[in-house]
């Protein structure tokens, strides 16, 4: 199993335009807690803060950041970006996930 995280072309366009909203050092940290519907949900903030463990994911000016905690259970996931008939958002296909809640917000391993 790989335990790469990747970022689509499409996210890391979105990103770099919310980070350039955001203003210098801003950059996009991936967190999975417990939690949701079914067990786990992803959270997506902005930080200014990178620590020394995290994993740093970078492309077409957008950086994100994922605590080693959280790697695991985002190991082989890519994140993309989605502008669809229920709205946009950013969408973690994610291979270890068991189940999903509807909306991709929340999964199980």
């Amino acid at each position: 199993m790989t335990t790469a995280i990747t970022v689509s072309e499409r996210a890391a366009r979105r990103i770099g335009e919310i980070l350039k909203s955001e203003g210098d050092g801003a950059m996009l940290r991936i967190s999975v807690e417990g939690g949701g519907c079914s067990g786990f949900q992803y959270k997506f903030d902005v930080d200014r803060a990178k620590a020394e463990d995290d994993l740093v994911i970078a492309r077409e000016g957008a950086v994100v950041l994922v605590d080693p905690a959280s790697v695991p259970f985002l190991a082989g996931s890519e994140v993309d970006f989605v502008d669809d008939l229920i709205g946009a958002s950013f969408r973690v296909v994610n291979p270890n996930a068991t189940a999903s809640c509807g909306c991709g917000t929340s999964f199980s391993v």
